[in-house]
């Protein structure tokens, strides 16, 4: 998901943990005219500056009253409070907010956002420390290192779960399916993100994944689809974005500009301000990074092939924010069928306001602010519904891991309308009666891209036109011992 942080100085596109990249002007100093004229709330003021001198005075622990850190502590509570994704981000949050768009930073390797029962997991980043441990998409940290994580902030738990590669961290985790409570011990590594990666599949078919959307996402991308064009492997392509929690907008941009004609409405905003109105199109402008050399555009140089070529996207309840505005796209640009699972449902921008220090300088702490919701070309908000697949797959061919039912809807506060929230607890209730009946956790566990993965599998079926496999089909006694020989190949495997 992706964030936008904007400098005095220039404007500059970073990803956050689940929030979207949106560019505009707006500074600290420039709030929305709405609330210009409007009185000071003096009641309230008063009433809050009661409460700071009585914990000025009398709170037990006189170390933890001082003055800069009552008020960040107040920030982040106002904040907080909001929605799922607006944040406080004292000086170490507002470093590490730059870190991730980079590819490289130090901790487990988890893309994460609070809930009220803990840490939720959007997603495990590929060939990470917790990826390997087997950390899933879903799983609730309850303690990290046996500190309640409940009783901190998300920016305080990411804290803990960052620090110095090979040293080890101690993580509870709670799971859907499991009785008791899940124990993990990870040693921490850096973290070296490769966002794209590529694998040729036979008959002529591509499979590319991006497990993340950074500053080289797009133009990686097409040197990938260039070298394929080379070869001639472009006869069809798998795009997998499960587990892809998103990151920079122009990123997500170019990639759709990669595979689409140019012009075309790849997403657009809708909030207060007239900077969060706008429309967002397949064109450099609105995909190159800000100090990006027009010539180094790699995007522009994909061959007119890409834009023809026979298309599937993988997408999971993982797949969040950026993974949702290219699928919607695309989806809505008839470009490829969307097949797996409906997607996370992240449809909110995040803007980074950076907070003037007091004694002049570069700014070191900001704020970041839900601004507006995001809607596909076709004018869907996807906020608290994700994008639905044109063919429903499982996760395995004995059906969904439970794990990877959380979303969006879920979390504590999110944001949503009123048609918005009939709708979906509407639809809530449904999907509640349908897990309940399915209690079953899937033996079968695999890589994505790997041999076993069933729904790449039946990706490459549906471009070829074969028949294909939903995982919802009745199973018989000879498919689960076909799953019990592949359980054990796997393990054998990895």
């Amino acid at each position: 998901m992706m964030t936008n942080i904007i400098s005095p100085l220039r404007k500059t596109l970073l990803a956050a943990s689940i929030a979207l990249c949106l560019s505009s002007n707006l500074s600290a100093a420039e709030t929305p005219e709405a609330g210009a004229n409007k009185p000071l709330p003096l009641q309230e003021i008063r009433q809050f500056t009661d409460v700071y001198a009585a914990v000025k005075a009398f709170y037990v622990d006189e170390k933890q009253t001082g003055d800069r850190q009552l008020l960040e502590n107040a920030l982040a509570g106002m904040l907080s409070a909001l929605d799922p994704h607006s944040a406080f981000l004292d000086k170490e949050a507002f470093e590490e907010l730059k870190e991730g768009t980079e590819g490289e930073f130090g901790g487990l390797g988890l893309e994460v956002t609070m809930d009220a029962s803990g840490v939720l997991v959007i997603a495990p980043i590929d060939d990470t420390p917790a990826a390997r441990a087997g950390i899933r998409a879903g799983d609730i940290i309850v303690k990290i290192d046996d500190q309640a994580t409940r009783a901190m902030t998300l920016s305080e738990n990411v804290k803990l779960m960052r620090g110095k590669p090979k040293t080890k961290i101690h993580l509870i985790v709670a799971r859907k399916g499991e009785d008791k409570p899940l124990n993990f011990t990870i040693t921490r590594d850096i973290i070296k993100v490769q966002s794209v990666k590529m694998k040729e599949l036979k008959d002529g078919i591509a499979y590319i994944r991006i497990s993340q959307f950074q500053e080289h996402t797009a133009n990686d991308l097409a040197k990938y689809l260039i070298e394929l064009k080379k070869k001639n492997h472009l006869k069809g392509l798998v795009l997998d974005l499960r587990n892809d929690p998103g990151g920079l907008l122009n990123a997500a941009v170019g990639v759709v500009a990669t595979f689409i004609g140019e012009n075309e409405v790849v997403v657009s905003t809708k909030g207060r301000t007239p900077e969060a109105n706008r429309s967002f199109k397949t064109r450099p402008s609105d995909y190159l990074n800000y100090n990006q050399d027009p010539d180094d555009d790699w995007v522009a140089r994909v061959p007119k092939e890409v834009k023809t070529m026979p298309m599937v996207v993988l997408i999971n309840a993982a797949s969040a924010s950026a993974s949702e505005i290219v699928s919607g796209a695309l989806q809505d640009h008839k470009r490829a069928k969307i097949i797996g699972q409906q997607s996370f449902g992240k449809g909110s921008v995040q803007t980074v306001l950076p907070l003037r220090p007091l004694d002049g300088g570069e700014p070191t702490t900001g704020i970041k602010l839900t601004t507006s919701r995001y809607y596909t070309p076709s004018g869907r908000s996807i906020q608290a519904k994700g994008i639905s697949p044109d063919i429903e797959i499982a996760d395995t061919a004995e059906g969904n891991y439970a794990t990877f039912n959380i979303r969006e809807a879920d979390l504590a506060h999110h944001l949503k309308s009123e048609e918005e929230k009939k709708a979906f607890e509407k639809k809530q209730k449904e999907e509640n009666k349908k897990q309940a009946k399915d209690t079953e956790q899937p033996q079968v566990r695999y890589f994505f891209g790997d041999d076993n993965d069933f729904p790449l599998q039946q990706a490459v079926k549906i471009l070829k036109g074969e028949k294909y496999l939903t995982g919802f089909e009745p199973k018989s006694n000879k498919d689960t011992k076909k799953s019990a020989a592949l359980t054990e190949k796997n393990k054998q495997k990895h």
